[in-house]
């Protein structure tokens, strides 16, 4: 893959969140869903290490590419589990070269420096982080003022480090807009809000499904060929709408959005600003 293509650089996503631009964003874990997804017009795609090769890098077309590299136990590249910076490193120039456009890196903070020392585009994580789950529990995070401070001080350092971006899950809507207005740092929200600078959502929830391995011993009793046409019309037709949404600012509404009292709110504020 060269580094000359249409779709947009690191520059250009930043450049639109300097213009207050909606960014629209999806999980993709099929060659159709990326397909349906450059089809639409949606901006960027968030896609496994694990699903990402040159044919699912064609179906994404102009979209920009992020790839989830393993954390820990939580998969593996060639073979075995990411450990050390260099196996990060090895595993994101592997992808670059097949065309990613940045890399989801969830691990610790002298890893993700590594790779942004190295001049490779990273996307860190605020929030709800899944893979570590186990010291939070699944809920939102930042609903008192020392978890929003916390949250910022997390930004603060993401941003120190040269992380250009970060998975911002599930969070109070005015905690998101701090974060995505105080710091360059590009704001992917997911459940937080609509100050986010981009609306991720995972495609198996935009289209009422659920993505479910095909195993090699099945077989096959009826030909879907037409109804699988549908479905992708079906499929573009539902990301055309919820990009639209964002793009009017109908994604998220309140329904979507985490509150904080205001004297939580006011508390953080006051915490960050002494």
């Amino acid at each position: 893959m060269g580094m000359y293509h249409n779709r947009p650089h690191v520059q250009d996503l930043r450049a639109m969140k300097k213009r207050g631009e909606k960014i629209s964003m999806l999980y993709v874990s099929t060659h159709d869903e990326a397909a349906a997804a450059a089809a639409a017009g949606i901006h960027m795609l968030s896609i496994e290490g694990k699903v990402f090769d040159a044919a699912m890098r064609e179906a994404a077309g102009d979209c920009f590419v992020q790839v989830g590299l393993p954390y820990g136990g939580w998969g593996s590249f060639q073979g075995r589990p990411l450990a050390t910076a260099e196996d990060y490193l090895r595993a994101a120039f592997h992808y670059a070269a097949l065309g990613g456009d940045a890399y989801y890196c969830s691990a610790s903070y002298d890893i993700q420096k590594t790779l942004a020392d190295n001049h490779i585009p990273v996307v860190g994580h605020i929030g709800l982080i899944p893979s570590y789950i186990s010291w939070t529990g699944w809920r939102a995070v930042g609903k008192t003022a020392d978890e929003a401070a916390a949250l910022w001080r997390h930004t603060q350092m993401l941003e120190r480090i040269g992380v250009f971006g970060a998975e911002l899950e599930v969070v109070p809507d005015r905690i998101a807009k701090y974060l995505s207005e105080n710091s360059a740092v590009l704001m992917l929200g997911m459940g937080a809000g609509k100050y986010a600078d981009a609306q991720y959502l995972f495609t198996e929830d935009v289209c009422g499904y659920g993505v479910n391995h095909k195993p090699r011993h099945g077989k096959v009793y009826a030909d879907l060929g037409p109804k699988m046409k549908a479905l992708q019309d079906e499929r573009i037709a539902a990301f055309r709408a919820f990009k639209a949404d964002v793009d009017t600012g109908g994604y998220p509404g309140a329904e979507h959005t985490v509150p904080i009292r205001d004297d939580e709110f006011d508390a953080f504020l006051t915490s960050v600003q002494d």
